[in-house]
């Protein structure tokens, strides 16, 4: 990071200004791998033995001499903090000893493409207790195996062992089974380290959206949208995105990864956009839903939509806390959505557990309510927050929970759908770091070839009213929430609900409401200034802040 005081700083005085945390006695700011290994460790269970991984190696494409842009494996970023290809590590349990091998420098490819750090530059940078040269990898490795018999090496993959590896070393050393769900259990629970690195990616997108919203209204089509959001990220050094933007448009929406982001706002009403930087390989994920005009939403069905998942969204982040399992939260998001297709009569009046029962709800509201978040924007761990584990289920819930869910127990089968969550669901813990992102949406598609064609969902649906609600396509709101000792905090300043609409009228008000190709004659005309400008990083820099 450049020295200097961070903008963001100035907002909470909780946001370090360097988004780092010095290691003392280090010397300079490092990723704290020793102690991720350490969590790793004890998930393990175990008092002696190697964990071995490798890093990203140098792909090229087929045929080609062009490499694929690097990403690094996430799981060894996790244990070393190291973005450099063709890495290693090995972690002596019983020593507790990090040793990071790097590639030797090569110097005919240095002029092409740069280096990599050297073993004294490496030493300064990592939170590793040694650093050597690849080279001397499979070496150090073998006497460890005399030194340590009958030891295990844990690896996370049995293609991930280490390379030419000598036959005097027992396959029966290497144990690929045990560390990933150790891995997974340490990943779960955020350091502080992560959560700052966390804050500052939600921090550049939630600008990046901001910025989106002050412009939307002389943007033409959903590849601008796209550029604009990327350029802003760029722009404050978030480089890479946790995944690819969704910018869908009317009835696009109603496809929840909609990939296409290409054609025109002309008569769409609304977008959702789902967009999240990474900062240092740690994703963001917001979605914010909005109108493309400065006179708000274009139809009142919009409007009564977005209110209905508005207030799915802001009733479960109120009930986030540690001991709460996510599962509940996602029934009660369920229960907020049928009540409200009911007021607008898109759903007939009946009890609301045997619609959600039937699986009448599910058409509308198809996916979870939301997911881990870290390392990968759908981050990792030991027991799936609202995914399916049968194994993990107790019967003792079913009662409560079975029929509601829709599972298969015992061999019968319960009526309806089943949900994308089980009764086994964890509960929350301080320190993790999850999403929040319920949805309705009216995908033509599926309701005509899946759900009104079953008369077990058709029968609690009001077809001509459900035809009024099609061209929403669809709305989707999420932040990302943190949890806390004793509740949660959201990291999310993402501008939603009034002040979202107020932001759109701002910037159609200050001259973005015309092409941009018109501007200086717009305000030449109407004589307003505008302070910002989406024309270079550098405007964009000082126009973003401003708006924070």
């Amino acid at each position: 990071m450049r020295g200097g005081t961070s903008h963001l700083s100035q907002y909470d005085p909780q946001i370090p200004d360097d988004y780092r945390i010095l290691l003392t006695g280090s010397g300079v700011n490092k990723y704290p791998a020793k102690q991720h290994a350490q969590a790793v460790v004890h998930h393990l269970g175990v008092s002696e033995g190697l964990i071995f991984l490798p890093g990203k190696p140098t792909v090229y494409l087929e045929d080609s001499d062009q490499t694929l842009p690097f990403r690094q494996r996430r799981y060894f970023f996790y244990l070393s903090g190291v973005n450099e290809s063709d890495a290693h590590l090995t972690y002596d349990i019983k020593r507790d000893q990090l040793t990071l091998y790097i590639s030797p420098i090569n110097p005919q490819k240095v002029i092409w493409f740069g280096r990599g750090s050297t073993v004294e530059e490496a030493e300064n940078k990592y939170d590793a207790d040694s650093v050597r040269l690849s080279t001397s990898m499979i070496g150090d490795i073998c006497r460890w195996v005399v030194a340590n018999r009958q030891k295990s090496i844990y690896a996370l993959h049995k293609d991930q062992l280490p390379r030419d590896y000598p036959p005097t070393i027992p396959s029966s050393t290497f144990d690929t089974q045990t560390l990933l769900p150790a891995l997974n259990a340490s990943r779960c629970i955020k350091s502080p380290h992560e959560i700052s690195l966390i804050r500052r990616a939600v921090d550049l997108s939630s600008i990046a959206h901001r910025g989106v919203l002050h412009h939307i209204t002389c943007l033409h089509n959903e590849a601008q949208i796209h550029a604009l959001f990327l350029d802003i990220c760029i722009a404050h050094g978030a480089k890479y995105q946790g995944y690819t933007p969704i910018v869908a448009s009317g009835t696009h929406a109603s496809t929840l990864h909609y990939a296409k982001n290409d054609a025109p706002l002309k008569g769409r009403g609304l977008i959702c956009m789902d967009a999240g930087s990474e900062w240092e390989n740690y994703s963001s994920d917001i979605t914010r839903t909005f109108p493309i005009t400065a006179q708000g939403w274009a139809s009142k069905e919009s409007e009564e939509i977005y209110a209905i998942v508005e207030e799915m969204q802001e009733r479960c982040i109120k009930k986030l806390k540690p001991g709460v399992r996510y599962l509940d939260l996602h029934l009660l998001a369920h229960r907020i959505a049928v009540e409200g297709l009911m007021r607008l009569g898109i759903l007939y009046q009946n009890d609301v557990d045997d619609v959600i029962k039937e699986g009448a709800s599910q058409p509308f509201f198809p996916h979870g309510l939301g997911h881990h978040m870290g390392l990968e924007v759908h981050d990792v761990s030991d027991e799936p927050i609202i995914g399916l584990a049968e194994t993990r289920q107790n019967m003792d819930d079913f009662s409560a929970y079975g029929e509601i869910l829709g599972e298969t127990r015992c061999g019968e089968k319960v009526t309806g759908y089943k949900m994308p969550c089980t009764i086994g669901s964890p509960r929350l813990a301080p320190n993790m770091v999850l999403t929040v992102e319920p949805g309705i949406y009216f995908s033509k598609y599926a309701l005509d070839k899946i759900y009104l064609p079953n008369p077990q969902v058709a029968k609690y649906i009001n077809q001509e009213v459900l035809r009024q609600y099609i061209h929403v396509g669809g709305v989707r709101i999420e932040d990302d929430i943190l949890i806390t000792e004793d509740g949660y905090e959201n990291l999310t300043t993402a501008p939603k609900g009034r002040e979202m609409l107020r932001i759109i009228s701002d910037g159609a008000n200050c001259g973005h409401g015309v092409d941009c190709t018109s501007r200086e004659r717009y305000r030449a005309v109407s004589g307003t200034t505008c302070k910002y400008t989406w024309r270079t990083p550098a405007e964009y820099i000082s126009s973003v802040r401003g708006m924070m």
